[in-house]
Parts: C-alpha cells; sequence; structure tokens
C-alpha cells in the first residue's frame, strides 16, 4: 500500500523559509511522479509543485516560482519542499501525493484534470509577524 506523510510544516516570519518533507513507506518515490498541494482556508486546493520520478523534470505554479525548490532524497525515499521567502498567502495545510495512474512516466502536471492519490495527512504552514 503506497502512504506518504509530510512533516516540516510550522509558523514562520515573512521572509523566512521552511523544508516540507514527504516521506513514503511501501514503494520507492523516484519511480514515481510526486507533487506537492496547498489548501487555504476557504479557498480550493492547488498545485504547488511537482517531481517526475523517471526524468527527474520539475514543475512550479506561477505564485512559487522562483521561492520554491522541489527536489528527491533517493535515500531517504523522500521528496522535499525548499520554501524560501515565505509570504502570508502561502499560509495554508501542504499535502503530497502520487500521479495517477501509477505506471505514467511522463512529466509531471499539476494542473487541473490531472489525477492524484494516495494523499498524506498534510502540514500545516502558517506565515505570519
Amino acid at each position: 500500500q503506497l502512504q506518504l506523510v509530510e512533516s516540516g510544516g510550522g509558523l514562520v516570519q515573512p521572509g523566512g523559509s521552511l523544508r516540507l518533507s514527504c516521506a513514503g513507506s511501501g514503494f520507492k518515490l523516484d519511480y514515481y511522479n510526486i507533487g506537492w498541494f496547498r489548501q487555504a482556508p476557504g479557498k480550493e486546493r492547488e498545485g504547488v509543485s511537482c517531481i517526475s520520478g523517471i526524468e527527474g523534470s520539475t514543475n512550479y505554479a506561477d505564485p512559487v516560482k522562483g521561492r520554491f525548490t522541489i527536489s528527491s532524497d533517493i535515500a531517504k525515499n523522500t521528496v522535499v519542499l525548499q520554501m524560501n521567502s515565505l509570504k502570508p498567502e502561502d499560509t495554508a495545510v501542504y499535502y503530497c501525493a502520487v500521479e495517477q495512474p501509477l505506471w505514467f512516466s511522463g512529466p509531471c502536471d499539476i494542473g487541473p484534470g490531472v489525477d492524484w492519490g494516495s494523499w498524506g495527512q498534510g502540514t500545516q504552514v502558517t506565515v505570519s509577524s
């Protein structure tokens, strides 16, 4: 069974940094496309970033380009989201997930109409002074 667990959230001041981790169990993350998503109160869930397991390409939503970096730590079976220059509008619960179908090995896509599964429980990120 594919399971994901997020960690690393917390309270940070504007301009600060956080490092989120998405740990996999039951499968090797670098074989699949892994994405980070977030949902703020009263808003729909939105894609943040993703990394393609086979080819290693990455994709970022416009609001986080240049500030967030996604990477894989194969030894730890973890996908990391490094978040710098955080803004209050980055406040949300952050989730990681696996792109569906699992056999898909093309470039990852966090846009609408793409299916994601094996969602983790989420980790809260709060950016506030």
